[in-house]
């Protein structure tokens, strides 16, 4: 099946309302595409990873490639970087044929929801190109994945920022609002005492010591950031409630939280990072959850094109695309860096440990840059008020 069968209009509305199994049973449309490049995305997640700390029983077919020079400049970070490559460049090339799309049964909708046995190929050769590299090229789009995984991180941003906003719109075009106003004061002080705490539990977690000044200014500074998004929200002329700044308490706390805990094992104001250590089921199951987290931020990011659109669609064609497809390849472009930059720390001259994933002090910096920026820009566009998404559809369901 590579070009995949004609759907007409009625089947593709039967499609999209359909079950998620009834998708998947009809090879040809958007739908069961978007899981297959997801599936696609984490195969090569998962061959990086194996290549980083399984490569070595791979020496031998690696010496087949002349530019690895004995096989040892195809594992380990190298490894990740050429693997990496190959993902960008397969999303890449998907995102210049299909950027523009706007209507299905269109030729650019039938190749981005179809032609499968010719993409597995491309893919293939796409992710063995890279090995025939020598390592200096190997070496300049490392430091290149170092910007692109910046794009995925902010992308990332607005995108959860957009769905906070739009959370909290939903809420307040309820026709029943005064009844969903003790739904949302129960969901923002929830919010808060769950920020509460885990500022708390950081404090014990992470500052055994008062010399621990580093990690004190973070968390410290991490409720001085939350402080300050509320009452930015709670200014006169905003008025936007305590739900958003809540929310995105929560996200400032979890990424300061990360921050922390990428710290290199050794630390001594981090004892968890001591007791990861030890390759044990604990560290496994953290890696496993890491990376699947990874891919389905991707993923929900990609889908997610219309928190890009500043102004709303009234006039939505019956033969219009369910996500932007151009988008969608642009944001796992961006995530195949993304993934690279994670395991191998941010820092592509020096090795990772077996089991571990964002860990080193540039990607503590990297998680506290994250954290202040997403506090800027929450900041910027509620002072802005900008044309944010507006899902009234959704929201009137």
């Amino acid at each position: 099946m590579e070009t995949g069968t004609s759907i007409d209009k009625n089947g593709y509305e039967g499609i999209k309302n359909g079950s998620w199994f009834s998708q998947f049973r009809n090879g040809y449309n958007p739908w069961m595409a978007r899981y297959v490049y997801g599936l696609i995305f984490l195969l090569a997640n998962l061959l990086a990873w194996a290549l980083r700390d399984y490569g070595q029983g791979a020496l031998t077919e690696m010496r087949k490639f002349k530019n690895c020079k004995e096989g040892g400049e195809c594992l380990g970070t190298e490894g990740v970087l050429r693997v990496s490559l190959g993902c960008f460049l397969f999303y890449f090339i998907m995102f210049l044929s299909t950027v523009g799309t706007s209507k299905t049964q269109s030729s650019r909708d039938k190749w981005h929801s179809g032609w499968w046995f010719a993409k597995l190929f491309m893919w293939l050769g796409l992710t063995i190109f890279p090995f025939l590299l020598p390592s200096s090229i190997i070496q300049l789009y490392g430091e290149i994945a170092h910007f692109g995984a910046g794009v995925f991180l902010l992308i990332q941003l607005i995108s959860i920022i957009s769905f906070i906003t739009w959370l909290n719109e939903c809420f307040q075009a309820q026709k029943d609002a005064e009844r969903c106003h003790v739904h949302v004061m129960l969901l923002a002080t929830t919010a808060y005492t769950v920020c509460i705490l885990g500022v708390i539990l950081m404090y014990i977690w992470y500052v055994p010591d008062p010399s621990c000044l580093l990690n004190i200014f973070f968390i410290t500074w991490t409720l001085f950031l939350i402080q300050l998004m509320t009452s930015i929200s709670l200014h006169p002329k905003i008025n936007a409630g305590f739900l958003t700044p809540a929310l995105m308490g929560l996200y400032v706390v979890f990424i300061c939280w990360c921050a922390i805990r990428s710290e290199p094992v050794g630390e001594t104001c981090n004892r968890k990072a001591e007791g990861s250590s030890r390759t044990d089921w604990l560290t496994i199951i953290s890696f496993v959850v890491a990376l699947v987290a990874m891919v389905i931020a991707t993923f929900s990011t990609g889908v997610d094109s219309q928190c890009f659109q500043f102004r709303k669609d009234e006039n939505h064609e019956e033969d219009a695309i369910p996500y932007g497809y151009g988008f969608f390849h642009f944001v796992f472009a961006t995530g195949a860096m993304y993934f690279a930059m994670l395991l191998v720390g941010w820092n592509i001259h020096h090795s990772m440990k077996k089991w571990t994933i964002d860990v080193g002090w540039t990607s503590t910096w990297v998680r506290i840059v994250n954290e202040w920026l997403a506090v800027g820009v929450y900041s910027k566009l509620t002072k802005t008020n900008p044309l944010l998404p507006v899902f009234d559809t959704v929201c009137k369901v």
